[in-house]
């Protein structure tokens, strides 16, 4: 991992290609400039400067295992929002009581899709999306107002609608969340686990992950689309009756006029079964209460600073995962709008936009957004492959600016000349009003983190948490520009470290406490369902009642309260040799690399060395194919050995810059051709990698690379 004191600005400067007389004038410009405006910056940027210093969170007592709770929640943590709103509807209806004349949810109309091919022959499909509404309100987003009708239901709704699963049951409304991408198995396996009765899916899913499955699925009853009428299909499961939403709609706007009672639930009751993806195994059911709910968007809440009716938020990313289903919960209940968007028509040149159409963020013009590192890491290495191909005084010309603003945020002060007139058209790839960007799921390299604040002209929040946590646990600061840390706890919850003999990872540790990051509070979830054995194993109970979870990642306290993600138990392997090798570090490592789209390390205990698996950039590795002289198909240079051999050369330099030991150095690798999707089954919906289906996938490689072939 990267510790923002070891991420100073002078490691992560691009470098230059000027005459030195030129680039000392330019310096000369740049350090006038900076004298003649160092005092009205100075009074301006102070209180970032000494915010950034100050104690976040602090012990509650002077145990070395005492918990962390952010100065703000010291005498007791937050857990409800907006007083007498404990379950999901009371902040339903709160928020449709304040903002009742305001406009929620938006999306934009598909108007027709086109098959084109590609260099290599594959086919990708690509979108002609239409603009409705008003557009100087909505950023041409056909934007909704609430439905007073169905509003008791519309929580339950919305949260699930790009979910493959939820199970309606008529007391509790009790939602099951399943991605897409877990495949048939695991999908069976949640659906027939939590005995679902009912199915809100897109005509596509049906289609392509529901029809092979159906008929193992014996208590479902019922199929509903979102995006209009499906296909009947005669061998469809006796029994089993597929409707389109607007009917259900209808039917929910009969019963609440005819005002049937409905019942309440209780802030105790499960209002999620959140079906994790998880790096390994079968994927398990967290239950997930209202409480939790409640406690960790409160916690959230807070955290952000003035989230209101001005902002506008855009969702594309699964509402399965729990960061998207807090975000937008959080901006629901602020009255922020949203707008819903997908990876693949996210900015103008994503995948399935049509070339001369404009991306979702083109058209929504967001405030807020919230992102996995995997986004974050495609923006900075596109963005950089541009900058690479400008021209020589233009790509100098951004260079010097990109240098000159890192030392001035390192600083506390702001560059609004370089912000108006180098950095705006980069600004301009996610619409250009972005004030905040979120991101979770995994853990961010310092050097994306500093790209995105520098480009984007905004902060960048780390957040730190998991499903079983409601995805609550902390989040950076908006005026804290430290890189590599994830925040300090938020006020819904205290965290606590752990000693790990095994890992040699202790609270006493000198000069920052280190352990395994336990996280205590109400947005602590109840479990996994029908899952006692797994429970008991991560979660407990204190002699005060409050619940623990117990994440299995090694984290460290800095002096003013902020915690770092420094390991993973399951990440940690002993080598042959006895020697501990974390493979998320070693990822951490190499990944930012131009040639390098995506890598996984492995290791066992039976062999003294790690291998590795990559994913190459096909512009990158082209180009060094050709520079030594190599020809031959995307795929045969992925499968030749000098190839291979050439990669390693890169990896083994960058490996040493970033100070890993010899024995963290991969020493073989597997070029792969296929990029890793969630489709492909070897990554989650949040592009963390599955390692065990990696192991399965690569079987034949591992044996190969340890030489039992």
């Amino acid at each position: 991992m990267n510790n923002h004191a070891s991420s100073k600005p002078s490691t992560m400067k691009l470098k230059q290609t000027i005459h030195p007389i030129l680039l000392h004038f330019i310096h000369f410009v740049i350090s006038l400039y900076t004298i003649l405006t160092y005092i009205p910056f100075y009074f301006l940027s102070e209180s970032r400067q000494e915010k950034s210093n100050q104690i976040k969170a602090r012990p509650v007592n002077s145990k070395p295992d005492s918990a962390y709770r952010s100065i703000h929640s010291l005498d007791g943590l937050a857990s409800v929002l907006h007083p007498g709103c404990d379950t999901l509807d009371k902040v339903f209806m709160y928020a449709k009581n304040k903002f009742k004349d305001k406009r929620l949810l938006g999306t934009r109309e598909i108007l027709n899709e086109e098959d084109e091919v590609q260099p290599n022959g594959k086919i990708f499909k690509k979108k002609l999306v239409g603009v409705d509404g008003d557009s100087d309100v909505d950023g041409e987003f056909d934007v909704g107002h609430v439905n007073q009708s169905s509003c008791d239901s519309e929580v339950e709704q919305d949260s699930i609608d790009r979910d493959t699963g939820h199970d309606a049951d008529e007391e509790e409304n009790n939602i099951v969340t399943l991605y897409a991408t877990l495949g048939g198995p695991a999908i069976v396996h949640g659906l027939n686990e939590t005995e679902v009765t009912n199915i809100i899916t897109s005509k596509e899913l049906l289609q392509t992950k529901l029809k092979d499955i159906v008929s193992l699925v014996p208590r479902l009853r019922h199929i509903i689309t979102v995006d209009g009428k499906p296909p009947t299909w005669s061998e469809f499961p006796k029994g089993i009756v597929v409707h389109t939403m607007a009917t259900v709609q209808a039917l929910g706007a009969k019963a609440s006029s005819e005002n049937e009672p409905q019942s309440k639930p209780l802030s105790s009751d499960i209002a999620v079964i959140m079906y994790t993806s998880g790096s390994t195994g079968i994927p398990k059911g967290v239950m997930i209460s209202h409480s939790n709910i409640i406690a960790g968007i409160t916690g959230m809440a807070r955290r952000i600073p003035k989230v209101g009716e001005e902002d506008v938020y855009i969702g594309y990313l699964p509402l399965a995962h729990v960061l998207e289903l807090s975000a937008e919960l959080v901006c629901l209940s602020h009255g922020c709008r949203i707008g819903y968007s997908s990876p693949q028509t996210l900015a103008d040149q994503s995948s399935k936009i049509k070339k001369g159409s404009k991306g979702d963020t083109s058209m929504l013009k967001p405030t807020l957004m919230a992102a996995v590192p995997e986004i974050m890491d495609r923006i900075y290495k596109n963005v950089m492959n541009k900058v690479n191909e400008m021209s020589s005084f233009q790509r100098n010309l951004f260079i010097l600016a990109y240098n000159y603003k890192m030392e001035q945020i390192s600083k506390g002060r702001s560059t609004p000349l370089c912000d108006r007139f180098v950095f705006r058209k980069v600004r301009s790839l996610l619409g250009g009003n972005i004030r905040l960007l979120l991101c979770g799921g995994a853990p961010l390299s310092a050097t994306t983190q500093r790209f995105m604040n520098i480009c984007f002209c905004c902060p960048v929040g780390q957040g730190y948490g998991l499903t079983e946590s409601t995805g609550a646990g902390t989040i950076t600061e908006v005026w804290d520009y430290n890189t590599g840390r994830v925040g300090a706890p938020l006020v819904c919850c205290e965290i606590k470290l752990k000693n790990w003999e095994e890992g040699g990872y202790f609270n006493t540790d000198k000069p920052h406490p280190r352990g395994e990051i336990l996280i205590g509070g109400q947005n602590v979830t109840m479990g996994y369902y029908k899952n006692e054995a797994k429970t008991k194993a991560d979660f407990f109970e204190d002699e005060n009642g409050q619940r623990w979870l117990c994440t299995g990642d090694i984290g460290e306290f800095d002096p003013d309260g902020c915690l770092k993600i420094i390991d993973r138990k399951k990440d940690l392997v002993k080598l042959q040799a006895g020697e501990y090798v974390s493979l998320g570090k070693v990822e951490a490592a190499l990944k930012n690399l131009p040639l390098i789209d995506n890598i996984c390390a492995y290791a066992n205990s039976y062999h003294s060395y790690v291998i590795g698996f990559v994913v190459p950039n096909q512009k990158e590795l082209t180009e060094l194919a050709r520079k030594k002289g190599l020809k031959g198909t995307w795929e045969e240079l992925c499968n030749s050995s000098e190839m291979e051999n050439e990669v390693l050369k890169v990896l083994s330099e960058a490996a040493i810059s970033a100070s890993l030991e010899k024995f963290e150095i991969p020493v073989k690798i597997r070029l792969s051709p296929e990029p890793w999707t969630p489709e492909t089954g070897l990554v989650t919906d949040a592009f963390k990698l599955k390692r065990k289906e990696l192991k399965t996938h690569y079987q034949a490689d591992i044996e190969r690379m340890y030489g039992r072939k």
